[in-house]
């Protein structure tokens, strides 16, 4: 798995040209390990609930909300979701396209995922 393309400041990642917010650099390593761990089986129950939703278990649709919710409960708590996690009044670009952002000049300059030289 190669590393994510991250912005020149840190504060997202691109994926498929989209900036994505990352985690909060102020957590402690133990606690975003902590809750990396609660996200990824979060995710799984999400893949074992849409597994059951296919076989019209009567049960999926629950425990696929429950899921769904624990994703996002994770993901706010990493900070890639909600409040964000910085105090420099910089506004939030999460989830907008590079190309319509200030990152628009930087992410031109990209060659196959990988800064021009």
């Amino acid at each position: 798995m190669t590393a994510a393309l991250t912005t020149p400041d840190g504060r997202y990642i691109v994926v498929r040209g989209r900036l994505w917010r990352t985690a909060n650099p102020a957590l402690p390593p133990e606690r975003r390990e902590a809750l990396v761990a609660r996200l990824m089986t979060a995710r799984r129950a999400v893949q074992a609930a849409k597994r059951a939703e296919r076989q019209s278990d009567p049960e999926a649709g629950a425990a696929l909300a429950a899921a769904r919710a624990e994703v996002d409960a994770a993901k706010v708590a990493l900070g890639e979701r909600g409040p964000v996690w910085r105090s420099d009044g910089a506004p939030d670009l999460n989830r907008r396209l590079a190309r319509h952002t200030p990152y628009a000049a930087w992410f031109a300059g990209l060659t196959a995922g990988e800064p021009a030289p």
